[in-house]
């Protein structure tokens, strides 16, 4: 690997060209929609859980396509997601000079999990500042996802849990590695400009996300742009992959304890009220990040073969 590249720079550490993004971002649209070995495994695995369970073929099927969401469903939808980082991988590899798939993780190779933790802790200390930011706005009213009252607790309540807890970490990493690691680096690859590489696959996060009224769309566009800025100031994947897990643990969580989980999956619609205290939550883990970071020197470009070491807390943070 190349030394003094920047983490959206990585594809130029092997091989890259136009073609070589193009096909990379085809394969990343199928495996989304299913059309992959991943997810195509997974639909087999599970089709033959359901029947295994009584259901005939078409109400195994039933359960990916409904529209209720079930732990089941849910675990499913969670693992597809998750897929998307050994297609990376295999992406990474195979389409540009065989970079080693680490290098997706990290300007260092590899995922710095102690980091990972750090950013863990930073997101929770910016989720309290959106707490207290949101209590003095008035209720996002036409959001719907979360009522008055405490849910019962059922069986289905502790499965919905269980699935959380265990795989929506994947899931949101699943994302990161498409998004914010594979889709940043192929257009980074191709691109100078570090505005280039943030806004596109941010704009593509956004649109990925399906059928959805302005205050949603800019809501998950300016997470996509936060989470684009970290990964290049921190040179890796992990700051990102630690507010989406934290974001999507409160988002599933509140719908357990108040909300229906179908409606939070499948939310299209929402308030502009609501923006203020997720761009807070966001605005203050980005500071959050970009002092530690500093005061900690995460290396934010490669350091040639003694980047594949242990070295991890060197180099300098750029500014975006």
């Amino acid at each position: 690997m190349r030394a003094g590249l920047e983490y959206q720079e990585i594809h130029r550490g092997g091989q890259t060209s136009w073609w070589r993004a193009l096909i990379g971002v085809f394969v990343l649209l199928l495996n989304f929609l299913g059309f992959m070995l991943f997810p195509l495994v997974l639909i087999a695995l599970f089709t033959v859980y359901f029947v295994s369970q009584g259901d005939t073929y078409d109400q195994a099927i039933q359960h990916f396509t409904g529209d209720t969401v079930t732990p089941a469903s849910l675990a499913f939808l969670n693992l597809a997601l998750a897929s998307a980082i050994p297609t990376v991988m295999i992406l990474t590899y195979v389409l540009h000079g065989w970079l080693k798939p680490g290098w997706v993780a990290s300007v260092v190779g590899r995922v710095r999990w102690g980091w990972l933790a750090i950013c863990l802790f930073l997101s929770v200390l910016a989720l309290l500042a959106t707490l207290i930011v949101s209590a003095l706005l008035p209720s996002a009213g036409d959001a719907g996802d979360v009522g008055g009252h405490l849910n019962p607790w059922t069986s289905t309540t502790g499965q919905f849990l269980l699935v959380i807890v265990f795989l929506t970490p994947l899931q949101a990493a699943g994302e990161e590695y498409a998004f914010r690691g594979y889709l940043t680096q192929a257009v980074g690859g191709l691109f100078r400009k570090r505005w280039v590489a943030v806004v596109v696959p941010a704009l593509l996060f956004a649109l990925a996300h399906g059928a959805q009224d302005a205050p949603v769309f800019f809501d998950r566009f300016a997470f996509g742009l936060v989470a684009g800025v970290l990964v290049i100031m921190t040179g890796g994947l992990e700051a990102g992959i630690a507010m989406h897990v934290l974001n999507n643990f409160l988002a599933f969580g509140l719908a357990l304890l108040f909300g229906d989980m179908t409606d939070t999956l499948n939310a299209s619609g929402g308030s502009w009220w609501m923006i203020p205290s997720t761009l807070t939550q966001s605005l203050v883990y980005l500071a959050l990040v970009t002092y530690v970071a500093r005061r900690l020197r995460i290396a934010t470009r490669t350091s040639g073969e003694a980047a594949e070491g242990a070295t991890e807390l060197v180099g300098q943070t750029p500014s975006v």
